[in-house]
């Protein structure tokens, strides 16, 4: 029986961009300008603008592909048509994991800003969740699933609501820091890129800011519960991206500007606090200001959190629909309409990140690094699709030139990530490809399903190498920027590679025909 039948569309233009916003704007709001501050000084700026940029042009990527195939669940999906199951589950799990650990991230921000109200949720000395915080934020997280467990249109009902409260306070901390206690001196009085442009590179992906920007993956995820999504897709993520990138970039602008000159006697490194805005808003003596930044730390993780519950409850579905999950998981409740098994399964999944990592920063710094190789198959996907004529006309313009560069650029932002940092995402993706042989050993699949996604493995190769010989965390044997126009160039060629390999795979296959009869049916 198709499931997919059973999911309402009932999400529009509105609710979408609300969807991604609430996504986008959560707890990175609230720490993400001090974790920057703290790598790059006043460079922190450019590091918001360069994510905007990249993850601009990886959801036009997505845009396409919603158009050219929207169901739920599509982030995991696309892989699958494109370059067989080993990619399609190597992908679909780090997807997966990522995103659930993004409720348990939300709910800990949640938590520490609460502890200026209720003391004792968070060790500050610790920089961590006490066992009260954790059984706190485990609370939280049981009420985004119950919010999503009663359909979609409760959800986005809720969400929109709850996205336009808080999205009001950072605006309003944006204008009074602006008027109030901004000191202008502080990014010259270090030098505007203290600890080297290559900080700042670094940050994107391991301070919360690619964290932040994913969010807009939500809207792909529901694709298949959007009307007309070939029209409100790109422009709900269009409209949510850009309305986000300069909310960032002043947010980053104002908090370099409101830190006290004194704090900085060692240096950004050396700046601490507990509840980042909070704290420089009584600084400012701006009492009501902090209140009401430590109220809407309550609002913005829930609100994000909500998004990310819902997307990956479609994820999940997308999962088991692809057989990388037990059927069972892929069932829809009829009455909500909203695959509430998978719900249930990312709840239990998230606790698996909360009750061990305990802190904001400790999970978050996972997210961005598992997130990025997503985003880089999308990108050849979204070429192989057009090769073999699944695009027809809801191509977007100038995609031929968008895709290579994003997939470009996430190659260099991987090789930014310092390498003690990437080596764990590295790492989980080789287990994740070590998994699929054994399935596929055991179920005696066809080669081509390897032979489909030999590009990733030879990428991960790829990357270990250009990472271990590089100046982030490397040997640096060849200096920057040098090596940095080595891994894009190297990047560039790879990328047509991929897409070659992708076409090989469906032409082989024979699965074209299949989706594009698909694609006559559903429309």
């Amino acid at each position: 029986m198709n499931q997919e039948q059973y999911l309402k569309k009932k999400m529009g233009f509105w609710s979408l961009t609300a969807l991604s916003l609430g996504g986008i704007i959560g707890s990175s709001w609230l720490f993400g300008p001090w974790n920057t501050a703290k790598m790059a000084g006043p460079a922190a700026i450019m590091s918001w603008v360069i994510a905007a940029f990249v993850i601009t042009l990886i959801a036009l990527v997505y845009a396409e592909l919603a158009r050219v195939r929207p169901e739920t669940g599509g982030l995991g999906r696309y892989p699958l048509y494109s370059h067989g199951r080993l990619l399609a589950t190597v992908t679909s799990y780090s997807i997966w994991l990522g995103y659930c650990a993004t409720a348990p991230v939300e709910s800990s921000g949640v938590i520490q800003y609460a502890n200026e109200f209720w003391p004792g949720l968070y060790d500050i000395s610790k920089e961590q969740l006490t066992t009260t915080g954790i059984l706190a934020a485990t609370v939280l997280m049981v009420f985004f699933v119950v919010v999503n467990y009663f359909g979609v249109k409760l959800f986005a009902v809720t969400n929109t609501i709850i996205t336009t409260i808080k999205f009001l306070v950072p605006v309003l901390t944006i204008i009074a820091f602006f008027m109030t206690g901004f000191h202008e001196e502080n990014y010259t009085s270090h030098g505007f890129a203290p600890n080297g442009y290559g900080a700042g590179l670094s940050a994107i992906l391991t301070s919360g800011i690619f964290f932040a920007y994913t969010g807009f993956g939500n809207v792909v995820m529901m694709s298949g519960e959007v009307v007309n999504p070939r029209r409100n897709i790109p422009l709900a993520l269009i409209t949510s991206l850009g309305v986000s990138a300069i909310l960032y970039a002043l947010l980053q602008i104002v908090f370099i500007g409101a830190v006290p000159p004194e704090m900085l006697a060692n240096g950004w490194s050396g700046i601490k606090f507990d509840s980042p805005f909070a704290n420089l808003a009584l600084m400012a003596n701006m009492v009501w200001l902090s209140w009401t930044i430590t109220a809407d730390a309550m609002i913005s993780p829930t609100g994000s959190a909500l998004a990310y519950t819902a997307g990956t409850s479609r994820h999940v579905f997308g999962m088991a629909k692809s057989r990388f999950l037990p059927s069972y998981f892929g069932t829809i409740n009829k009455k909500f309409g909203v695959p509430t098994r998978a719900l249930t399964l990312n709840f239990l999944i998230g606790l698996l990140f909360l009750f061990p990592l305990k802190s904001w920063t400790a999970i978050v710094a996972i997210v961005g690094s598992i997130g990025i190789f997503k985003y880089a198959s999308a990108c050849v996907t979204v070429m192989v699709f057009r090769k073999v004529g699944l695009t027809k006309d809801n191509g977007i313009p100038g995609m031929n030139f968008i895709a290579p560069l994003a997939f470009v650029f996430a190659t260099l932002l991987i090789y930014w990530t310092n390498w003690s940092r990437i080596q764990l995402a590295i790492w989980g993706l080789a287990i994740g490809i070590v998994g699929y042989l054994i399935t596929h050993f055991i179920n005696k699949h066809k080669s081509i399903e390897i032979i489909g996604g030999i590009y990733l493995v030879i990428y991960i190769l790829m990357l270990v190498g250009v990472s271990s010989i590089g100046n982030f965390g490397g040997k640096g044997i060849i200096p920057e920027p040098f090596m940095s126009y080595i891994v894009a160039i190297i990047g560039f060629v790879f990328y047509y590679f991929a897409v070659y390999n992708g076409v090989w795979y469906m032409r082989n296959k024979g699965n074209i025909q299949e989706l594009q009869d698909m694609d006559n049916t559903d429309s």
